[in-house]
C-alpha cells in the first residue's frame, strides 16, 4: 500500500510541476506537434533522463534490484489509462 500512496504522491508532484511550468497550455502543446517549441519535449526527456540515471544508481548501490524484464498486466495498463484520458478529457485538453 505504501508503494501505492508513494506512486500517486510522485504522480502528482510530476503533475504539479508540468501544471507550474506551463507546459499544460494549449499553445506550448500544439507547437509541439507543428515543430516550433519543443520546450515540453524537452522537459519530458529530462525527466526520462533523471529517472533512468536514478534508477541505475540505485541499482548500483544494491538498493534495489532491477529485473531483466517485467511482465505486461494489461489490466493495470488499462485502468491506468483510463484514469489518465479521463483526467486529461476532464481538464480540457
Amino acid at each position: 500500500m505504501n508503494d501505492i500512496l508513494a506512486a500517486i504522491l510522485i504522480g502528482f508532484a510530476f503533475g504539479w510541476s508540468l501544471r507550474k511550468s506551463g507546459l499544460t497550455k494549449y499553445h506550448k502543446i500544439v507547437n509541439v506537434f507543428r515543430f516550433t517549441d519543443l520546450t515540453v519535449l524537452k522537459y519530458m526527456l529530462s525527466a526520462l533522463v533523471v529517472g533512468m540515471t536514478g534508477l541505475f544508481l540505485l541499482d548500483g548501490m544494491d538498493a534495489i534490484k532491477l529485473a531483466v524484464s517485467t511482465p505486461t498486466y494489461m489490466a493495470g495498463n488499462l485502468i491506468g489509462g483510463l484514469i489518465f484520458g479521463g483526467g486529461m478529457a476532464l481538464a480540457g485538453f
